[in-house]
């Protein structure tokens, strides 16, 4: 997929109304479904999955403010964010004293729609720029209000998809799908993960795509797995994928992982910022939970709750953009390089360095700086590949790319000067 064909993709999905249970999901599903065929599970409500229990399905057919004129002043059917998500099912009539207390605005961005959301508590409520608000002031009422939803025994739904590789440890992307109308927290990171699932051919590890609202359904998929755990090498939760900023690596518990050092590697060489692992954020909190512990880190651009539209209006498809997707997807397609071709090797000529000259391993144009990266490639290699060093640990300790050590090391492997550790 190109960055334009992601965008399309964030822009198709962007007016479903998701939320961590109902049709929305379903929808988004399918609609991944036309380019990956997922398996789709579902938990029913009331299921206890760890310490959490699932709880009813939610849904929406629309919900509306209308003013003594009949005019909706706050409307569905424009934007799913002007309801906050979980709202029972209402219908009445009410002052602007009496609706105020359910009327969510972000004072200091008096243009944006905030995103509230109320799972586990039953209550109801509106979401409307502060603008508008402050020209209801000027309305009489009484205001007509009517939220035509159900909230009701269904089922939690997720979605997955597995690249069997040629081994059986698996490498996890996580993507949260309970978000409604916001663009890059989720979109882009659902739409980046689908292009690089498309990307994959015959791997070495085996590759699994969670598509699951955030939270839950990270706590269902862990409570539903726990006997194939023992199999994730390295996990990624992927999220605010497309916009400007750059790109932000937040490490596992573990802080030294696999995929702590892969990511960290590979960002090394453009403009990133690592973070250390903290309990909050997204669901690499749940797959680092102390109990689990896995190897999972967080990659986003600007982080969680760092830009201005964040849980916004403001995040809307065209504050993402291909560029950033592209960027994003490149990034992660090196890390699946780096993870898919870190070997450990032994040197068969340890003692002393060996003569590279006669094997016409030393290139003839000497000083070209391509030639000269080469050569200090091949020699880091010879000398670390003691049976304890992968070709990761050669490119961190060396500094170089991870590219040009894997591209010595399949050349002293065909002159016979290496060999793989058993």
């Amino acid at each position: 997929m190109t960055g334009e064909e992601m965008h399309d993709l964030v822009r198709r999905l962007y007016p479903l109304c998701r939320s961590i249970t109902g049709d929305g999901v379903r929808s988004t599903l399918a609609i991944i479904g036309e380019r990956l065929p997922l398996a789709v599970r579902e938990m029913p409500t009331g299921s206890e999955v760890l310490d959490w229990t699932v709880p009813k399905e939610w849904n929406i057919r629309d919900a509306y403010v209308k003013d003594a004129s009949g005019r909706r002043v706050i409307d569905f059917r424009q934007s799913n964010l002007h309801v906050v998500g979980y709202s029972v099912p209402v219908s009445g009539t009410y002052s602007l004293a009496e609706l105020r207390p359910r009327l969510h605005t972000l004072p200091e961005q008096p243009g944006l729609v905030p995103y509230r959301t109320s799972y586990y508590a039953e209550t109801w409520g509106f979401c409307l720029s502060q603008d508008a608000l402050d020209r209801l002031r000027d309305e009489d009422g009484p205001f007509e209000v009517r939220i035509d939803s159900t909230l009701e025994p269904g089922a939690l739904t997720y979605g997955e998809y597995v690249v069997p590789g040629r081994l059986p440890e698996e490498v996890m992307i996580s993507c949260h799908v309970c978000h409604p109308s916001l663009a890059n927290d989720n979109l882009a990171g659902i739409a980046v993960a689908v292009a690089l699932a498309l990307r994959l051919r015959e791997p070495r590890y085996t590759y699994r795509f969670l598509f699951a609202p955030g939270t839950i359904g990270a706590i269902t998929w862990l409570a539903r797995n726990r006997s194939r755990l023992h199999r994730v090498a390295a996990g990624l939760t992927l999220a605010c994928a497309g916009d400007p900023g750059a790109l932000t690596y937040k490490r596992s518990r573990r802080g030294d992982a696999l995929i702590d050092r892969a990511v960290t590697h590979v960002l090394r060489g453009r403009p990133h910022e690592v973070l250390e692992f903290s309990p909050y954020g997204y669901d690499e909190r749940q797959f680092c939970s102390p109990g689990f512990d896995l190897p999972f880190g967080s990659l986003t651009r600007t982080p969680y709750a760092g830009y201005p539209e964040y849980h916004t209006s403001g995040d809307n498809p065209d504050f993402v953009t291909p560029q950033a997707m592209e960027d994003t997807l490149d990034a992660l397609t090196r890390v699946v390089e780096v993870l898919e071709h870190d070997r450990t090797y032994v040197n068969r000529s340890p003692y002393g360095e060996p003569q590279l000259g006669r094997r016409g391993l030393y290139g003839s144009l000497g000083g070209r700086s391509d030639t000269k990266q080469a050569q200090m490639a091949m020699l880091w290699v010879l000398n670390l590949s003691d049976g304890e060093h992968g070709l990761l640990d050669i490119a961190d300790r060396s500094g170089l790319p991870f590219a040009a050590v894997k591209a010595a090391a399949e050349s002293l492997l065909d002159a016979g000067l290496l060999k793989e550790k058993a």
